[in-house]
């Protein structure tokens, strides 16, 4: 069972929206090396807004996302491709099937 949660949105500047779905998609490899990240899905809400979903079995795991690859290269790629900061909402998972 997963009990903690992130949800990241992203709104791309005008233009970059291609280059954000494919930042998204190279992040596959990385969180695929992640023992404590299940699941983990990139998703598109509307024309420019994207998002990321995942799901950790506890803080630790989800601290350990944050911190790692993905995390980091979210941060050196904002100001390139985001027209805002992430918004990012930690959330407890109350049930899941996986």
């Amino acid at each position: 069972m997963v009990n903690k949660a992130l949800l990241v949105r992203v709104e791309a500047k005008p233009g970059k929206e291609g280059a954000v779905e494919e930042f998204l998609r190279s992040a596959l490899p990385l969180v695929e090396q992640e023992p404590g990240t299940r699941p983990w899905l990139a998703v598109r809400f509307g024309p420019s807004t994207f998002g990321i979903v995942d799901a950790f079995p506890d803080e630790d795991a989800r601290e350990t996302h944050l911190n790692g690859p993905i995390g980091k290269a979210l941060g050196e790629r904002a100001d390139e491709l985001f027209a805002g900061a992430p918004e990012i909402s930690f959330l407890d998972v109350v049930a899941d099937k996986l």
